[in-house]
């Protein structure tokens, strides 16, 4: 019954998990801190001021396996 409503109405991201802020290097601008909806997957804002969630994010880019660990993002 949940698979039909989701189909209709989308997700309502109630599982997600707890507040993720991605480690950055030195002179990179920092990721947003987000958490993730566990049935669905999409990334959602989280402001950590406000101890609420936002909008969702845009997915990130996928790096291909075959690249050097150094060249990631």
């Amino acid at each position: 019954m949940n698979a039909m409503l989701d189909l209709l109405f989308g997700c309502r991201h109630r599982r997600i998990t707890r507040p993720i802020t991605p480690v950055h290097k030195p002179g990179v601008p920092a990721e947003e801190t987000y958490v993730a909806c566990l049935d669905c997957g999409q990334r959602l804002h989280y402001d950590l001021k406000e101890m609420r969630v936002g909008r969702s994010l845009a997915r990130p880019r996928r790096v291909p396996a075959s690249l050097p660990f150094e060249t990631r993002v």
